[in-house]
Formats: structure tokens, sequence, C-alpha cells
């Protein structure tokens, strides 16, 4: 559950936000909700903008990442919590821009970051969070194993 619940919603409010962007705003468009800037941006490469025009190349890429989250999780089977929901968010976040690729040859990004160097999605956040939970889970292994040391 820790794994395929966030795994799931991450992938689900990806997409649809996504869908809802591409709906209501055309490419290059703003919009304010409150103090959140939306911008509709198209990305045919990876981060920052990154290696345009090789969209489908990282869709393999991310697919290949999920394959292989899902081939640890059946062999190693993780009991621990933290270091389920970390695989979740990285996979759903992964899923979510590889579905963009695949389908669109680019990914759609509409989250201006606060200091305006970038514009995410969903999926690149839930990356983020899957990466800072993972680093927790490490720390809170690196703890444990010096505790039971001593």
């Amino acid at each position: 559950m820790f794994f395929y619940v966030p795994a799931i919603l991450v992938l689900l409010i990806d997409q649809l936000s996504k869908i809802i962007i591409r709906a209501t705003l055309a490419v290059g468009d703003t919009i304010y909700i409150g103090s959140i800037k939306l911008t509709h941006y198209e990305n045919a490469g990876m981060a920052f903008s990154l290696f345009q025009g090789y969209a489908r190349l990282f869709a393999v890429v991310a697919i290949l990442f999920v394959l292989g989250i899902l081939y640890f999780r059946m062999h190693e089977a993780p009991v621990a919590k933290l270091l389920n929901l970390a695989l979740g968010f990285l996979a759903g976040g992964a899923a979510g821009n590889a579905i963009d690729r695949i389908v669109f040859g680019r990914v759609t990004d509409f989250l201006v970051s606060r200091s305006g160097n970038g514009i995410l999605n969903f999926a690149d956040h839930a990356i983020n969070v899957g990466i800072v939970l993972l680093v927790l889970h490490g720390i809170v292994q690196v703890v444990a194993r010096r505790r039971g040391s001593r």
C-alpha cells in the first residue's frame, strides 16, 4: 500500500493536471491562481530543457527506471514504509512524464518555481519528494545501524 497508492495518485494527479493545462492554456500563456503562477510550457528534452528533441529516448529511460523499481520490489520486498513511499513517488513521477513523452513527444510543464528559474509539473515534484524520502530513509538506516552496534 505504501508503494502503490502514492504511485497511482501521483500518476493520476499529474496526468489530470496536464490535461487541464493543455485544454485551458495555450503554450506560453500564464495565469495566476492566488500566488501560484502557471505557465504552459512544452519540454521536448529533459530537466532544465537540456537535450531538446530526445523526449522519446528519455521515455525509454523512464520506463526502464520504473521497471527497475518494480523488479527491486518483487525481489527484495522492502518492508520499510519510508522506502516504499519514496519508491512510489519516484515510480509515479517517472511514469507520468514517460506517458507525456510517448504520447506527445514532450512533457507538459506549468508550475513556475517561486524563484522563477524553472517550470515543472506534478511528476517532477513527486520525483523530488521521492529523492528526499530516499535520502531520509538512508539516514534512518544509518542511525538505526549505529544504535544497534552500541
